[in-house]
């Protein structure tokens, strides 16, 4: 269980500002990766890479945060979730300016190894935040968090499209990004809930397997992410190659298919709060499926754009509920959060390999049956994201409090 220093209640900031702070941390994190996604393209060129050795160096993110992921609980106990949350995001800001450093190969490795790591234990960091501090308002708030992302993302994105149309090179516009973004973190963080651990509780190890019920949550989890994954990687190869579509409109699809996700997640939480959690994953679910079925059969481009419209809207609320379902499951929320994020973004590294294999062997259109079919796996697995409510300290709801008396 955690406390807060002091025991006092105003020892913390009040809940209306910690939200906005936990917001202002989500957009940040996506604008910086919204960022980075813009200049590929310049580092590809400006270090001569093939395409093999680009995907090759695409993978050491995702490597650096699978293996630092799991520190983000001991980091946590150790300094506390602002001071920590804060180091993070620095360290995560700053390390944007890295890849369009490297002179090489070899060292562009290395940069987005650290890239990934800080994002990684950067993520679950703050997504432990936002689950304290969706915990002690009494309400969904994690789908508007990560829509807050997909929005950071779009800013990020549009200003190194600008950057790139005006011949802005990689190192000089990702160098000014990440300084604009390390002072963005450090006010950000000021309003932070600082949770700590009792002083009796000891540290967890560096490195633990998830839980078992953050296995089953991030089972969940993986399934709505390897659809995005493989939607942001292969749908404008979709549209151009199989629905026909135009060479702009397919090179417009992924920032439609980021839009529509978007848009969901905002409005996430009010789906949530009318309809529930398990209702709204299973009616997620159903229009992913839909969108799914729509874009294998598509014969033209409305129809594929439609269904990954649909597709989008499907699995955009999802990945948010299974963090908080994660966060509310046990003690150690950083923990099984870590585990989830494990579970659940491994797909985002298989996905698109995945896709281009069965594509290989049969078509693109059997490869987006494989997703729809995945995507039944969010109707079947809506059960295990209801919510199990965790009452913190005193700025929880008086109505909680009641209700957690009468279960004891």
């Amino acid at each position: 269980m955690y406390q807060r220093p002091g025991g006092g209640v105003s020892s913390q900031p009040s809940l209306r500002r910690a939200r906005i702070s936990v917001s202002a941390v989500f957009v940040i994190h996506g604008a910086v990766t919204g960022s980075f996604a813009t200049r590929i393209p310049w580092i590809k060129d400006h270090l001569h890479l093939s395409p093999g050795q680009l995907g090759l160096a695409l993978v050491a993110p995702a490597v650096g945060s699978f293996a630092a992921m799991p520190l983000a609980g001991r980091l946590l106990h150790a300094r506390g979730h602002r001071a920590g949350i804060r180091l993070l995001m620095v360290l995560w800001s700053a390390a944007l300016a890295l890849p369009a450093l490297a002179p090489n190969l070899p060292a562009l490795a290395l940069a987005l190894l650290c890239y990934g790591a800080t994002a990684g234990v950067a993520d679950v960091a703050m997504n432990a935040q936002g689950v304290e501090v969706e915990a002690r308002l009494g309400r969904s708030i994690m789908s508007g968090l990560h829509g807050m992302w997909s929005l950071g993302g779009l800013i990020g994105s549009a200003v190194g499209v600008a950057a790139a149309a005006l011949a802005v090179p990689a190192p000089l516009h990702l160098s000014v990004m990440a300084a604009v973004f390390v002072a963005a973190s450090l006010l950000a963080c000021r309003n932070l809930l600082d949770v700590r651990p009792e002083p009796e509780e000891e540290a967890p190890p560096r490195f633990t397997l998830p839980p078992r019920s953050a296995l089953a949550i991030g089972l969940v989890g993986f399934c709505a992410v390897f659809a995005e994954g493989a939607s942001n990687d292969w749908s404008g190869v979709y549209l151009r190659t199989v629905a026909g579509a135009s060479p702009a409109v397919a090179a417009g699809s992924f920032t439609a298919f980021a839009c529509t996700m978007a848009a969901a997640r905002l409005v996430g939480d009010w789906a949530v709060r009318r309809f529930g959690t398990v209702p709204t994953v299973r009616g997620s679910g159903a229009l992913a499926l839909a969108g799914g079925a729509l874009v294998a059969t598509a014969r033209g481009p409305v129809e594929a754009i439609s269904g990954f419209a649909l597709l989008g809207i499907g699995i955009a609320v999802v990945v948010p509920l299974c963090f908080a379902a994660a966060g509310h499951s046990g003690d150690n929320p950083s923990r099984a959060i870590a585990g989830v994020a494990t579970v659940t973004y491994t797909s985002s590294l298989i996905a698109p390999a995945t896709i281009g294999a069965i594509a290989q062997a049969s078509s693109l259109r059997v490869s987006f049956g494989v997703i729809t079919a995945l995507t039944t796996g969010l109707i079947l697995g809506a059960r295990l994201l209801a919510p199990r409510t965790r009452v913190r300290d005193a700025e929880a709801p008086a109505q909680q409090q009641t209700a957690a008396q009468s279960n004891t």
